[in-house]
């Protein structure tokens, strides 16, 4: 809830900065306490909340599963252990259906992580916008986000991850010297229409982890931004609005989890296409 002495604009700015430590101009290197600060450190510079809360919803990813595994039931199996069947079903499902059956061990643990991992990130979203960096103010932390996907740095960062091991993937199957020359001959194989080739080629590399990374970023960013607005409103708005709109974002939680898990799935699948470039 906006408090009596800030503006909208200013709860607004407070919401949406990270926690930030880096360098300062000075040289010396810390905590910034202020938009000011934060912006002053550039690229020498970590958001602390971000990794604290993905770190945090890894462990606890890896927890659940870890959970349903050691407490397997046969006959009438828990709830935890059905959730976790279901997204192992699931994955497996969407491998089979898009990745076929290709020898390749990292693809199922890699779609589950993502699908289970996004989803969780996403998940933190439905927390009310004031609570916790209302109790991290008490502890005397200045800033706090606790959606990690509505940091570009975030969601960047797995899309890089994906794409360099579709790159791997690319040089492995095709070979070093099959992958360059399709960079060149692909999509007109014609000695002239290299150049052009080439171009399109960089292109679809460049755009296809920035689009990857930014889609999770832009959705999940604009579902936070609406809840921060309804907290604007007074009291008894922000109850008739805010319960309609989290039920509506949870299909948006879900359905980028899998859009983002769907994408790594057929990028790594053309990767192992060594019929087509």
């Amino acid at each position: 809830m906006q408090s009596e002495t800030q503006t909208s604009s200013e709860y607004i700015q407070h919401h949406i900065t990270n926690l930030t430590y880096g360098k300062f101009p000075d040289g010396s290197w810390g905590i910034a306490h202020s938009i000011e600060e934060a912006k002053a450190m550039g690229f020498n510079a970590i958001h602390v909340d971000t990794m604290f809360w993905s770190i945090s919803l890894g462990v606890v990813f890896c927890a659940l599963f870890y959970w349903a595994t050691r407490n397997l039931k046969a006959g009438v199996p828990g709830t935890l252990q059905n959730v976790c069947e279901m997204a192992v079903e699931f994955v497996e499902d969407n491998i089979r259906q898009v990745f076929g059956t290709r020898p390749n061990v990292i693809i199922g643990p890699l779609s589950l992580t993502i699908l289970v991992w996004v989803f969780l990130m996403n998940l933190m979203d439905l927390i009310p916008v004031d609570f916790i960096p209302a109790l991290a103010a008490m502890a005397g932390i200045h800033f706090m986000k606790v959606v990690p996907s509505t940091d570009p740095n975030a969601t960047l960062a797995m899309a890089l991850g994906v794409f360099f091991l579709v790159m791997y993937y690319n040089i492995k199957m095709k070979g070093p010297v099959n992958f360059t020359l399709g960079l060149f001959t692909h999509p007109i194989d014609h000695w002239a229409a290299a150049p052009f080739n080439f171009l399109l080629e960089m292109v679809d590399l460049i755009a296809k982890p920035l689009s990857h990374g930014l889609r999770l970023f832009g959705n999940m960013y604009a579902g936070e931004m609406i809840f921060i607005l309804i907290a604007l409103l007074p009291f008894y708005a922000q109850w008739a609005l805010s319960l309609p709109w989290a039920m509506f974002h949870i299909l948006i939680i879900s359905l980028q989890a899998f859009v983002f898990m769907i994408l790594t799935i057929v990028y790594l699948t053309q990767a192992h296409e060594t019929g087509d470039h």
